[in-house]
């Protein structure tokens, strides 16, 4: 619901929203430009007595003063039967130039405050003002289930780049807009008589002076020596020659009227609340005033158009991920189940995939979103359940009705289940809903036939290896393959290699790859520069290799960036590994076809604090990539472990370089087939001590290598932390600990 709230409106007005965006950005420079123009003396220097004076010196036929709020001063005068208006120095009094309004502003306020359409336009622009209202506080509570509350609201952003750029944007902008929509909405009010202005309240007429004398020099009058230029808005002259006429003066605390004999102050009028309200509103929404506010909002207003194409791309995303299931059975006649909870449609996509490899076996089949759990299900024997889990732990929106709809659930037959998480490891609660179904449904009498498993990251292989789970289970031949969408890929070459591990039965090669020169005539121009047809990466990045004979690309993490010049990466060969065993079979000059994956969440943060390294096997190579770009010499520490130093130690050389220009501050090594061998995780224990006051100091931990290491790490670190008070669950909300695992 909270998605359609947010997504709905911006589909439906995103176009005058933008609109709005864009000519209100144009106007916020128009401010900070008359303020550059502009001398402002200060408080108490200038009053108005003495501007009038000086203008009289040079203007004899002079009938308006105004003063903008950026500090203009204007003087509208007759020049024979010419009417004349030029900006002065208010220090002089002279001309500084013509005052000639642009008609391109006129237009441009124009369609910003009407869309050129005067009464319907203003209609249009304070229902658009509204919108914008509602999708800011739509999207900030979108946001705030997406990291986990307020406390991780400054957190990084996942997802690809388009997700990525409308939350960051919304994230910096968001009180910007906020002011801009509820300034909008109440001038958009005060328009149409929905909330009072004020401004119609004028001070009555004085009655006319009976005996009225000569005009005293307007230098003089006591009213305008008592007023300061600062607090001036307009100023209008009294008729020439006319002895019972009167001055005119506004200013920012009210208006009145002046005797032109006298000087004293006929009459004032206050401004009451309601103007006083209406015209702070204005010079919020405006800027005009506070010319630095205007250009911040303007900036602001212009992530809107960005944010309205980035939310189009991720609506037509979902659009078309939406599941278009062939061969769908009825719920009561279906022997197996699929239920699918999703938030941006991706886990359809892997559903869709097991639903025909199960109706290619011969099943019938019924897959339907999570929240269409039925009362019972006559025929069927399995159920399987599929679903992500949408910011901190929580349900994704297909999904938010599951568990009370199984509470519910009435049938005498309960299928046996299996439920498939996905998720991001870098979240703190990786996959707590499928985890939370998955107890629900034990908790309710249902029996399991494959154990939780997890997806991270849309992987396609752990997918794959889930399907073979399922397969020894069902005792059915299921070759489950789905492939997100990924870039098109480029070829690379490869550039070297180098071996270790051969004789520990443990054959793992780093290998550098360069681009393959193009012939296209952008390739031709890059190389003419001296540019590098490499795609852009930074180390810990993940490349996608693809495998003729296979549609599922294989990932391996990148231990270089592309400033370096090359993609390096660090592969151990498996028996029967299709895309292992083809790397490991390349000679040199051969050539791989591959995209870059970003991975933003699992590299070192900036700054200065000290940085733990920990890996196993060839989980050194982002980490050793890390090592190579620590060009500042920040603290950094490697913890590692391999098989036997004198057969896989990754990258020895390279290493033992860092340690000697301060790129690394310290390396430990440990080897399991050796005398003195052991674990990655038993040095850490030995080190106990540093370990706690580097996370003291502010440590940020990366780990790299299995699933299996990964797990034994984390219990690891969280019992070297106990006696400070801490754990790996603190730090991953802290951003602070961060894993690349395979």
């Amino acid at each position: 619901m909270l998605r359609r709230i947010h997504s709905l409106p911006a589909l439906v007005l995103g176009l005058l929203i933008a609109v709005l965006a864009i000519s209100g950005a144009i106007l916020s420079v128009n401010p900070a430009i008359d303020r550059l123009g502009t001398t402002v003396p200060e408080r108490g220097q200038v009053s108005v007595a003495l501007l009038a004076e000086r203008i009289a010196d040079n203007f004899p036929g002079v009938e308006q003063v105004q003063r903008s709020p950026s500090g203009t001063i204007i003087v509208y005068y007759s020049q024979g039967d010419q009417a004349e208006a030029v900006r002065i120095d208010p220090l002089s009094g002279k001309a500084i130039g013509p005052y000639a309004p642009s008609p391109t502003t006129r237009w441009i306020k124009k369609l910003h405050r009407s869309f050129l359409a005067d009464t319907p336009g203003r209609a249009a622009a304070g229902v658009s003002a509204l919108t914008m209202l509602v999708l800011c506080v739509s999207g900030v509570a979108l946001l705030l289930k997406r990291v986990g509350g307020w406390r991780q609201l400054l957190r990084p952003l996942r997802g690809n780049f388009s997700q990525r750029w409308h939350a960051e944007l919304g994230r910096i902008a968001v009180l910007a807009l906020v002011l801009s929509a509820l300034t909008g909405v109440f001038m958009s009010a005060t328009t149409f008589g929905l909330v009072p202005q004020g401004a119609d309240v004028e001070p009555a007429f004085p009655t006319a002076v009976e005996t009225p004398g000569a005009p005293a020099p307007v230098g003089t009058l006591p009213a305008l020596l008592d007023t300061d230029l600062n607090d001036l808005r307009e100023l209008v002259y009294p008729m020439p020659d006319t002895p019972s006429d009167f001055y005119s003066l506004a200013t920012a605390q009210g208006d009145g009227y002046i005797d032109q004999t006298t000087g004293a102050l006929l009459v004032f009028q206050p401004h009451d609340r309601a103007q006083q309200t209406y015209e702070l509103i204005y010079m919020l929404h405006t800027g005009e005033g506070l010319w630095w506010l205007g250009l911040l909002l303007g900036i602001c207003a212009l992530s809107v158009p960005v944010m309205s194409a980035t939310g189009v791309v991720m609506w037509w995303h979902r659009r078309r991920l939406m599941p278009r299931i062939a061969n769908n059975s009825g719920a009561q006649a279906a022997d197996t189940i699929i239920l699918v909870g999703s938030e941006g449609n991706s886990t359809w996509g892997f559903a869709n995939a097991l639903h025909a490899a199960l109706h290619k076996a011969g099943k019938r089949v019924h897959t339907a979103p999570m929240n269409q759990l039925a009362k019972e299900y006559r025929q069927a024997s399995h159920l399987f359940v599929l679903t992500a889990t949408y910011g901190d732990g929580d349900a994704p929106t297909s999904a938010k009705q599951f568990l009370a709809r199984l509470e519910s659930f009435s049938g005498d037959n309960k299928p046996a289940f299996a439920v498939l998480g996905f998720g991001d490891r870098q979240f703190p609660r990786f996959c707590q809903f499928a985890k939370d179904a998955r107890n629900a449904l034990l908790a309710g009498g249902w029996t399991e036939f494959v154990p939780l498993e997890t997806v991270d990251r849309q992987s396609s292989q752990e997918f794959a290896r889930w399907g073979e789970a399922v397969s020894r289970a069902l005792s059915l031949d299921l070759a489950l393959t789905h492939v997100p969408s990924h870039p098109q890929t480029r070829p690379l070459e490869l550039i070297s290699r180098v071996d270790y591990g051969a004789q520990v039965n443990a054959p793992t090669s780093i290998l550098r790859f360069g681009p393959v020169a193009s012939q296209s005539a952008g390739g031709r121009l890059r190389r003419m520069l001296g540019l590098s047809e490499l795609p852009h990466f930074e180390a810990g990045d993940l490349v996608g290799i693809v495998v003729a004979g296979s549609p599922v690309p294989r990932f391996y993490s990148l231990a270089s960036g592309s400033k370096d010049g090359f993609l390096e990466i660090c592969v151990r060969k498996h028996p029967g590994g299709l895309c292992s065993e083809m790397l490991h079979g390349l000679p040199p000059g051969a050539r791989i076809d591959a995209f870059i994956q970003p991975n933003p969440d699992f590299r070192p943060a900036s700054g200065k604090s000290p940085v733990v390294l920990i890996g196993a096997g060839t989980g050194i190579g982002p980490l050793a990539g890390f090592i190579r770009n620590n060009e500042g010499k920040h603290p950094m520490y490697l913890y590692w472990g391999g098989r036997d130093p004198a057969s896989d130690f990754l990258y020895e050389p390279e290493l033992d370089g860092y340690l000697a220009d301060h790129r690394l501050t310290g390396l430990n090594a440990i080897f399991s087939r050796t005398a003195k061998g052991g674990y990655v995780q038993d040095r850490l224990l030995e080190h106990s001590s540093q370990m706690r006051r580097l996370v003291e100091d502010g440590a940020q931990i990366l780990v790299c290598g299995s699933r299996a290491m990964a797990d034994s790490i984390r219990q690891t670190i969280d019992a070297i932390l106990a006696p400070v008070g801490l754990d790996v669950a603190t730090l991953k909300l802290q951003g602070r600990y961060r894993e690349d695992v395979f």
